[in-house]
């Protein structure tokens, strides 16, 4: 008797979409409240694991030893071990571009908070104090630069949000796309200086990873104008919060964050903040995916990776599968489609001591007969494909052809 597959999801997830998972034949165990901590054992017996915000750590992925794929239910990939997955086999994935309205439509309003002080008139009015003199001082944001960091979806989104507003709009990535950013009326900038010295706001919409850490620094601030705005809805590491800090308070800059480094574990708890103490600062308690729409979209996604995994074996769209193989050379056998063909020539392969980097075996009509193709981390001696052609009964044809 075949088992189901298990997929264990440790985050909250749409109830209705977990009748999905269990449509595609899955057993199901939903933990929405499991800490990074407490993973490891929730995990244990997973073949599938969905995750959110909660963190998969090495200790998780070794010890769930039947673990074969990782689902990160929203965009970025930093909160999991990609190293430790990819060590043992496992493939990760996202849900790319499915939040990008969501984190631009709170980017805008934290654009909007901090511009025309939204929290600080609410707060005032709650105390019992009416202070329009105060409050009636505002840029506003029309004829306003915008620089966006990242042209991704997200930035897109928010490209098309800010231009709505009469915004002029300025941009920085390190792959250029002149045709995107021509279309989206976005002026490029060469370098991350030259956007900082432009903008009267910064938007940043660029992955948490290793290469974009601590990015925004002292250097950064001091080039952006006096009394300017910053916006991060990205990730916490990618600006360095003592910097931030000296910059509000020497430079008036204004600060819009909704993410930060560190931030508690788990969905509520203390939370103590420099910048949360200053006037010029509005947040947000990581909540820019944190709608409806882009819940439903990520889970609808999530879903359809699954499918995927448990029709093909493989999900297409793993961010940790080597794109260039390290093969040197390709063996492609032409075989009859028997029982132990396969098992010949690799016990050959193995003799002569080659490495399979891949291999696919493509069965034509009528099941008589197949080809093997499979790329070897060396090139064989003569001796080996001598060896297979001898397999007469097995083997149609032998070709050895460098990569």
């Amino acid at each position: 008797m075949i088992r189901a597959m298990r997929v264990v999801i440790a985050d909250k997830f749409p109830e209705n979409y977990l009748l999905e998972f269990r449509s595609l034949g899955l057993e199901v165990q939903y933990h929405p409240d499991a800490s990074a901590s407490e993973l490891p054992n929730v995990a244990r017996e997973a073949e599938i694991l969905v995750v959110r915000s909660t963190k998969v750590t090495r200790e998780t992925i070794e010890a769930a030893s039947r673990l074969q794929l990782v689902i990160r239910a929203g965009a970025g990939i930093d909160t999991i071990d990609v190293e430790a997955a990819s060590a043992r086999g496992i493939y990760v994935t996202n849900c790319p571009g499915k939040n990008s309205v969501a984190v631009a439509e709170l980017t805008v309003g934290l654009i909007l908070a901090l511009d025309r002080r939204i929290p600080q008139n609410t707060a005032e009015l709650r105390e019992g104090r009416w202070n329009k003199k105060e409050y009636s001082k505002a840029d506003g944001l029309k004829g306003k630069t915008l620089g966006l960091v990242g042209l991704g979806s997200i930035g897109q989104a928010v490209a098309r949000r800010a231009a709505a507003f009469e915004m002029n709009l300025v941009g920085y990535t390190r792959s250029p796309h002149p045709e995107l950013a021509q279309s989206l009326g976005i002026i490029p900038c060469s370098t991350l200086f030259e956007l900082a010295e432009r903008s009267d706001i910064v938007s940043v919409h660029i992955p948490g990873n290793s290469e974009n850490r601590g990015l925004f620094g002292e250097s950064f601030f001091s080039r952006m104008k006096h009394g300017a705005t910053f916006v991060n809805t990205s990730r916490g590491s990618l600006h360095d919060t003592a910097a931030l800090e000296k910059a509000m308070r020497e430079r008036d800059l204004r600060v819009g964050l909704d993410v930060y480094n560190p931030e508690p574990e788990g969905g509520a708890g203390p939370f103590d903040h420099p910048l949360c103490k200053l006037p010029g600062f509005v947040g947000t308690h990581h909540i820019g995916a944190s709608t409806e729409q882009a819940q439903n979209a990520i889970a609808a996604e999530a879903v359809r990776i699954c499918r995927e995994f448990v029709q093909l074996g493989q999900p297409l769209s793993a961010v940790n599968i080597e794109r260039a193989s390290p093969a040197k050379a390709q063996l492609i056998v032409r075989h009859y489609d028997r029982v132990g063909v396969l098992a010949s020539v690799l016990a050959i392969v193995r003799k002569y001591g080659l490495n399979v980097e891949e291999m696919t075996n493509t069965i034509f009509a009528g099941a008589k007969a197949a080809v093997a193709t499979i790329r070897l981390a060396s090139l064989p001696p003569d001796a080996m494909s001598e060896e297979l052609t001898n397999l007469k009964e097995q083997i149609i044809q032998v070709t050895v052809k460098p990569c």
